[in-house]
């Protein structure tokens, strides 16, 4: 191939470093310096090269300045973290070169033309995010190629050139060819090909070609469609938010989330639409925003693009999901710290969700009022016809929204800023946007009179208990700041965030939530799956009470103290306020210092030891307090997030309720041992009517007292079936679904020998079972008996066609053909993602709990194979397991386990917990080293 006569080949682009804004993070010459990379790039060609080799020279001399440009980039950045809008020019200005330098050698260098003809023209532009001169470090460059007609053979061969040379340099290119005429009528058939096409930014090639497409899609495809084009938004703005789920969900997605970087570009792409500019502030003379508002949106742009930024350059590529492992360095980077009681990385979440929200309000307000401005008036008959609610005095309907007919009026009764909430939930309106941001721009006039004004505490209580689901009203007070004002103790858990893998909102959103399935079990919703506290509410309760005790459960959160007791101190103060009584707010005060009690009795401890169930009756004392205990407990598993709640978790509460209502009504000894294994042996004889008398005694005898507390009367019936003809070389097991408790149910019988309970563990562990409950039990005449609850790592049951290969397994392992302790450590590693929860581990051992065993709490860090190496160690401490209840929360587990030692006797003596309590630790230092390493 012959290079063209020119020695200083003339730039094909007008591109200068002017081109973009000046306002880069680094001098525009050291990020890409054009001229002289070009000047490079054309010396290093050499007479008569081929096509392969000019396309290898300009890919090394490119990449090389690419690398460097990006460098230079990374490290201005690094040292302005929050410079974002200057980086992303900054990555812009780089693609820009690449891409112009690109297209000048394959137009003339590899595919020259001298004397192109009209139809042999050809225009390069940016499109998208790109096209807006917004990138992140790994953004997709989308290009438009455009020709007048149809494309030619010169121009394939140019664009086929230029895309292998960016792909060689790594660049993740989107690119389409068409011509003007083409992007006119694919503009109006496609939404997202419209958008693309706004953003449109000539780079390089025929810029008069450029220019024909820019007034040709405002002549024939802009103008006058921008009801049609604001539609098109809020319907994709809402499928978007649906598909990627609430905004206080604590892993969001920065660029798709909502109150993310796409809310953002959604004003841009409709502000260029509508009002024809790229500049929102202008906005701010219109009368869109006010300057406040612009300020809002200036500074949550710079934020979320700055997250954006360091999120791509930590993981490596594109990523956009802010997940737990990047979360930390993030926080790191942006120079956040730990401090009041709180990490680094919860402070950065709280900014982020506090970002978030604010953009929803911007996009709510932009939209809404665009979208009232387009909107199509309905026909005259719907006019006629549809049924409008009563509007009370001082409001109007304004596009199907509640809106403020005097602002001044308004603001003369300060409780209009909570009266509107409640005419919203009466009417079932949505609030006007214009009316929103009345409220939030005098918030001061909700102070401490108001606050102790019986008025608004009435109309505060009937916000929450009389207009039905109190959730909408709620959210909308919180995100506008009401909330906060109202109730200033609530202000400091506003989008604040809980750095762990348990929960799944802030702290104010499950606070929502949980008033949410509260009223949904209140308005019978729910009554099939929540029997027990559809119940409860359907016989009466005092709801002022258990409905501030919600809203006030969590809000002691972030602070050094245990926030179960700040938040009784606080709800101390609160309760009375909102004007609740005296006795009203002592019971507040009570369920908001023990809200986790039962929670823990039910998930960390054995309810079938009577003791359990008799300290928590002490506990509660009376039927009212169990009541409201009960259901804001439920209310408060359930807010966590989805799939929390399960049956096993329903099982155990109800469990828990049914035992200690009995105990309060009937008296403590209801719970005695010997009426309790009574009973169940007169209900296993019921069950095994067929069997011989005989064979019953032999059944009923073979059994110690813990046995028959310990499971059942299901349970009973399995184990009697599995050790009936039982020989000593016998392994029998029975694995069924237990759909009550949503896990499989792994029943074994065999010959006792010490450390029976690890092994069993090592051998569910090696098919990555999650043991979510256990009961072991030594018979009298030498069998081990011993009862499982496991569940799969996505903690569902193991389905019948995984049964086979677990019943395998386990029998392998049982029979030693498989040495569990080697085979757990391959799959005790944790995933990368996993990686950044670190949990404190606490060793607790408690003999007042158990009437016969001690307990030891084991709270610490899960992984796979963990509870393996706990009842392995303690087997070689000849410790004996007759239970082991596990609670999990997340990345965080607590394994309890009720044990005697080889005596049959409680662990009395301090210097062999100490010895215990070393041996286990050590083994949890050594477990965590694998799963980390």
């Amino acid at each position: 191939m012959t290079l063209p006569p020119a020695a200083s080949p003339e730039p094909v682009s007008d591109i200068t470093h002017e081109t973009l804004p000046a306002d880069l993070i680094a001098s525009a010459a050291d990020i890409f310096d054009l001229p002289a990379i070009r000047a490079d790039l054309f010396a290093a060609f050499t007479p008569g090269a081929s096509e392969a080799e000019i396309r290898k020279a300009t890919v090394k001399r490119l990449t090389e300045a690419a690398t460097d440009g990006r460098q230079v980039i990374r490290d201005a950045f690094e040292r302005e973290p929050f410079g974002s809008r200057r980086t992303t020019r900054s990555y812009t200005w780089l693609t820009d070169g690449l891409v112009t330098l690109a297209f000048e050698v394959a137009t003339q260098v590899l595919h020259p033309k001298h004397n192109p003809t009209e139809g042999e023209r050809i225009a390069v532009l940016a499109v998208g995010g790109y096209g807006r001169g917004e990138m992140a470090p790994f953004s997709d460059v989308d290009l438009l190629f455009l020709t007048p007609t149809k494309i030619t053979a010169w121009a394939e061969c140019v664009i086929e050139s230029m895309l292998y040379i960016l792909w060689d340099l790594k660049l993740k290119v989107g690119h389409s060819s068409r011509t003007v005429r083409d992007c006119v009528r694919l503009g109006a058939e496609d939404f997202t090909i419209r958008t693309a096409m706004l953003e449109a930014r000539y780079l390089t090639g025929n810029q008069a070609l450029a220019e024909e497409l820019d007034r040709k899609l405002w002549s024939d495809l802009f103008e006058g469609t921008e009801r049609e084009f604001v539609m098109a938004k809020l319907e994709e703005r809402d499928a978007r938010h649906g598909k990627q789920g609430q905004r206080y969900m604590v892993e969001p997605n920065v660029k798709e989330g909502k109150g993310g970087l796409r809310d953002l570009q959604s004003l841009f792409w409709i502000i260029k639409y509508v009002h024809h500019t790229d500049d929102v502030s202008q906005l701010v003379n219109k009368g869109v925003f006010l300057p406040e508002e612009y300020e809002t949106f200036v500074q949550a742009e710079r934020f979320l693009w700055a997250v954006r930024t360091h999120l791509h350059l930590i993981s490596g590529r594109a990523v956009e999901q802010l997940s737990f492992d990047t979360q930390p360095e993030i926080a790191a980077r942006m120079g956040y710290n730990d401090r009041a009681g709180r990490r680094a990385v919860e402070w950065f979440m709280q900014d982020y969700f506090r970002h978030a929200t604010a953009v929803g309000d911007l996009t709510r307000i932009l939209l809404t009022s665009l979208e009232a401005d387009h909107r199509k008036a309905p026909p005259l008959l719907e006019r006629i016809f549809k049924r409008t609610p009563d509007t009370p005095k001082g409001y109007t309907v304004t596009h199907g929204r509640l809106a403020i007919e005097d602002d001044a009026e308004f603001l003369k009764d300060p409780l209009n800023l909570l009266r509107i909430y409640e005419e919203a939930l009466r009417t079932g309106l949505l609030i006007h946007p214009d009316a929103m941001r009345l409220i939030k721009a005098n918030l001061n006039l909700i102070d401490d009179k108001m606050r102790n004004d019986p008025r608004a505490q009435k109309l505060f209580l009937d916000l929450l208990l009389n207009h039905g689901n109190p959730e909408r009203a709620l959210r909308r007070m919180n995100e506008l700041g009401v909330l906060a004002q109202f109730i200033p103790e609530f202000a400091p858990i506003v989008a604040m965030m809980q750095f762990n893998m348990y929960h799944h909102y802030t702290v104010d959103e499950h606070t929502i939530q949980c008033l949410w399935h509260l009223s949904e079990i209140e308005h019978g919703h729910l009554k099939e799956e929540l029997v027990v506290s559809s119940s409860i509410l359907k016989a009466g309760v005092n709801r002022r009470v258990l409905y501030i005790a919600l809203l006030l459960h969590d809000i002691g959160k972030g602070r050094e103290e245990d926030h179960a007791i700040l938040g009784a101190r606080i709800s101390r103060t609160v309760a009375p306020r909102l004007g609740l009584t005296k006795d009203e707010a002592e019971t507040v005060e009570w369920l908001v210092r023990y809200h986790l009690l039962m929670s823990d009795m039910a998930q960390k401890r054995d309810i079938a030891d009577p003791r359990t169930v008799r300290d928590f009756a002490k506990a509660v004392k009376t039927r009212e307090r169990l009541d409201l205990l009960t259901v804001l407990t439920v209310c408060d598993i359930r807010g966590v997030g989805p799939g929390v709640w399960n049956n096993w978790k329903a099982a155990l509460i109800r469990a828990l309720y049914r035992q200690t209502r009995r105990a309060l009504e009937n008296g403590m000894e209801v719970l005695n041992r010997e009426n309790r294994g009574e009973e169940a042996k007169k209900a296993l004889r019921e069950a095994l009517y067929d069997w011989s008398p005989e064979d019953i005694s032999k059944e009923s005898s073979r059994h110690y007292a813990p046995y028959w507390q310990g499971l059942h009367v299901t349970g009973h019936v399995i184990m009697a079936n599995l050790l009936r003809g039982i020989s000593d070389d016998e392994i029998r097991m029975d694995i069924h679904l237990d759909e009550d408790r949503d896990a499989t149910r792994v029943a074994f019988a065999l010959q006792d020998h010490p450390g029976i309970f690890s092994r069993l563990t090592g051998a569910l562990a090696l098919v990555g079972a999650n043991v979510v409950d256990a009961r072991t039990f030594t018979t009298r005449d030498g069998y081990a008996t011993a009862m499982f609850w496991i569940q799969d790592a996505d903690g569902a049951p193991y389905e019948d066609v995984r049964i086979p290969r677990l019943r395998q397994m386990i029998l392998k392992t049982l029979k030693g053909e498989v040495v569990a302790r080697d085979a757990v450590k391959d799959k005790d590693k944790l995933k990368k993602r996993e990686k950044a929860f670190k949990v404190p581990t606490s060793i607790t051992f408690d003999n007042e709990g158990s009437e016969i065993f001690t307990i030891i709490e084991v709270d610490t860090r899960d992984r796979g194979g963990l509870l393996y190496d706990i009842t392995r160690t303690l087997a070689n401490q000849n410790i004996y397991i007759a239970s082991a209840v596990i609670a999990t929360y997340g990345e965080q587990v607590v394994d309890t386990f009720y044990v005697k030692d080889m005596f049959g006797l409680k662990l009395h003596s301090q210097a062999k917990r100490d010895l215990i309590e070393k041996k286990l630790r050590q083994a949890l230092e050594e477990g965590a080293e694998r799963a980390y390493s």
